[in-house]
């Protein structure tokens, strides 16, 4: 009877100890509104626009597997299955994620992708878009939508990856002035970009600061540094990434309702530089890919005149190819925009942000020393949530 009635306990605290857990869940679409989601870019974010752009009847390499290897489903992104885009849609409840915007017949009604490989801020080849021309098509197609759906639909940028890897190519032995000078070209466009978003009605920005470009495993192998990152380039990605939250913040402070400016931006540097130096998360290899040739395996993944070599288990692998993460490096970053700390992504995450009252001003901004180990508050849209007894 004892032993009976010692189960019966065990069982009631277990049932308790559920039922307090569960309602703490909450769903990452618990609670949005239901708006758009837009990217522009460079192949990061191409969603496969570039094949659309293809001048060969030939499949660029990224349409062809083993590019899509992880979903059997080679489809123009730059990854062995899902980019940060389409996770970001998923938690949005985006069926199917966002089309490339020149896909004859898409269906745009919950976004687009603009952005295309090989695009760059300040010039791109003949089979590419700059960034103003992305926005510019963007505003060619605006009547999709209306206007207050822009105004609270979300608008994703990652560029600049081409610029600094050419400039760097072309120039070995510029100094730092000459880069400074680089830099604030390419910046000074990149605002004029956004300030041409934002006047076609976009209000609601994600801007992810470049990876530290020197630690790409195509960095690594062309300028033959072994294990160690190119400094040149990671100047120059730092030099750039300074500049973003001081760009973003005076857009947000010059802008008056109904018509605020709202961003945030991630840390893209920081999250890359932490796990190539380290080894708590889950990554066999750090330094090179799992597709390619060469001694990091960065070069000719998918092309057809290359033997290229393929890693057995993807998943190990922090980079794909030469520039582009695997799906599980892409989904980490993903959950990282959409809600971590205030060392990753400020003055806000990505759901709070989908959430803010659109054409309000901002009430916090970006502040430079911001990305260190603060531990996030509670959002105002979960304060009504108790959680003290969750810890």
């Amino acid at each position: 009877m004892g032993g009976e009635c010692y189960m019966m306990s065990v069982l009631g605290a277990i049932l308790v100890l559920t039922i307090l857990h569960n309602q703490f869940i909450v769903y990452a679409d618990q609670g949005l509104p239901t708006v758009a989601l837009f990217t522009f870019g460079d192949s990061y974010y191409d969603a496969g626009n570039k094949v659309y752009l293809q001048q060969s009847a030939k499949n660029p390499p990224q349409a062809l597997w083993p590019y899509g290897k992880s979903r059997d489903d080679p489809n123009g992104k730059f990854s062995d299955g899902h980019i940060i885009p389409d996770f970001i849609a998923d938690f949005m409840t985006i069926p199917n994620g966002i089309p490339p915007a020149l896909k004859p017949g898409a269906d745009l009604t919950r976004g687009a992708s603009f952005a295309v490989a090989d695009a760059s801020i300040r010039g791109s080849p003949k089979e590419s878009m700059t960034l103003n021309q992305q926005v510019k098509k963007f505003g060619s197609m605006k009547s999709k939508w209306t206007d207050d759906y822009i105004e609270k639909s979300l608008f994703m940028i990652y560029i600049g990856t081409e610029d600094y890897l050419n400039f760097t190519k072309n120039n070995p032995k510029a100094d730092g002035s000459a880069q400074q000078a680089f830099v604030t070209l390419v910046t000074n466009q990149l605002k004029n970009d956004i300030g041409l978003l934002y006047s076609l009605g976009a209000s609601k920005f994600m801007i992810q600061l470049l990876a530290p470009l020197g630690c790409l495993p195509i960095a690594r192998q062309e300028y033959e540094t072994n294990t160690l990152c190119y400094p040149q380039l990671n100047d120059l990605a730092r030099q750039h990434n300074e500049k973003i939250g001081p760009m973003l913040n005076e857009f947000a402070q010059k802008s008056k309702p109904p018509n605020g400016f709202q961003f945030t931006v991630f840390d893209f540097y920081n999250a890359v530089l932490r796990r190539t130096e380290r080894d708590n998360y889950r990554f066999f290899v750090t330094n090179s890919s799992c597709c390619g040739v060469g001694t990091h395996n960065a070069y000719g993944c998918g092309m057809a005149n290359v033997h290229s070599k393929l890693c057995e288990y993807q998943r190990s692998y922090f980079f794909f190819d030469g520039r582009h993460n695997t799906e599980k490096a892409q989904e980490e970053m993903a959950h990282l925009i959409y809600g971590a700390n205030l060392n990753v992504i400020q003055p806000m995450t990505f759901r709070e942000l989908i959430v803010y009252p659109a054409g309000d001003k901002m009430l916090e901004f970006w502040e430079p020393d911001r990305f260190s180990s603060i531990r996030r508050r509670p959002s105002v849209v979960d304060s009504n949530i108790d959680l003290s007894s969750a810890y």
